[in-house]
């Protein structure tokens, strides 16, 4: 059958920075499939994730290994084969902790498929050493047989020989259990530093993890002083906002002023046009008084004539009657006159206040 997935997701990979051990490096641009393979011809688990045309993750999960959440939405494990760390961020909460609980499951199952394959090497390792006991004693019989008597080698003959082929085989499966040992112990021993350093890269992300919470606590606090300036901000900006109002408004106001004022010129101009008529009436009013001179002068030869006739009243008592009554007449036309140039002093007078 060969590998077939058994859980896939998506997450953004990174490495630890190989050089400073603190840092992670992104290893993908974006959110990956990240896919756990079950090899049944191996019995053995990997984690792979393919960027493109590149390989980013390929991690063989050994009993050994320890997936480690370190916030809400990441987590990592170490690869002593491949010699470093991967992380992981994930889009939400459950996406990690359904990750971590398969690694947990996937590393069970290769514990149960280490601790299989050792009982077999051991069992092969018994069976081969029990065979190699019995094949002195048969070969002995061989040979004693085949001194003695001819008939039983025909039958004995194949069963020495398969026995001799199976601790043949026996051998050889123990000369490999042995070497399968030694790589064990080499990789053991390999892993025990690997370890070490993950214990020491791991005790570098804790400290990073501090230093990340302190950073974590200025950002917040640099959050909270741009707030605070983001509302000085939208204060001013509602100031701004009255000021244009108060702009529109006293622009409103400056029309209507100009307005009033192009009213104000057209009775300038009007006003204007009329003490243009001013001379005129200035030589009319002196025709008038040249004419009320004339007339204060007859009244004061009228008041003369009056006079003498007040002296001639006397001598011509006769004349009285007709003379009271021309008197009467003068008198009546002489007040007509004199309401006429009342009522023209008036009008002059007038005339004059409003100039």
């Amino acid at each position: 059958m060969g590998e077939q997935p058994i859980y896939t997701t998506r997450a953004h990979v990174f490495q630890i920075d190989p050089t400073t051990k603190k840092n992670w490096v992104p290893a993908s641009k974006q959110a990956v499939t990240v896919s756990y393979f079950y090899d049944s011809t191996r019995n053995s688990y990997r984690i792979i994730s393919v960027d493109g045309t590149k390989v980013i993750i390929n991690s063989t999960i050994t009993p050994n290994m320890t997936f480690t959440k370190t916030s809400q939405k990441f987590g990592q494990w170490a690869d002593s084969r491949a010699n470093t760390v991967f992380g992981l961020g994930f889009a939400s909460e459950q996406q990690l902790t359904k990750f971590a609980e398969k690694f947990q499951e996937v590393k069970e199952q290769a514990k149960l498929a280490r601790d299989k394959s050792q009982e077999k090497v051991e069992t092969l390792s018994n069976h081969s050493q029990s065979e190699s006991g019995r094949d002195t004693p048969s070969t002995n019989q061989a040979s004693s047989i085949n001194g003695t008597d001819d008939e039983k080698i025909s039958h004995v003959g194949p069963e020495a020989a398969l026995l001799q082929s199976e601790n043949e085989r026996l051998k050889s499966a123990v000369e490999q259990s042995n070497t399968n040992a030694k790589k064990w112990e080499t990789e053991l021993q390999t892993l025990r530093e690997n370890n070490a350093r993950l214990v020491d890269a791991l005790q570098e992300s804790s400290a990073n993890v501090e230093s990340w919470k302190k950073q974590l606590s200025a950002c917040k606090e640099e959050s909270d002083t741009l707030r605070n300036k983001i509302a000085e901000l939208e204060a001013q900006c509602n100031e701004a906002n009255q000021e244009r109002q108060k702009n529109a408004q006293l622009t409103v106001r400056v029309k209507e002023l100009e307005a009033e004022l192009q009213e104000k010129e057209q009775e300038l101009e009007n006003l204007r046009k009329q003490a243009e008529i001013i001379p005129q009436l200035m030589s009319e009013c002196e025709s008038i008084t040249s004419k009320l001179q004339a007339a204060e002068t007859r009244n004061k030869e009228l008041e003369g004539r009056i006079e003498g006739l007040q002296l001639d009243i006397d001598d011509s008592r006769q004349k009285q009657g007709n003379m009271k009554i021309e008197l009467k007449k003068l008198m009546d036309v002489l007040d007509g006159k004199l309401d006429e140039l009342q009522e023209f002093r008036q009008g002059l007078s007038k005339l004059g206040a409003d100039n």
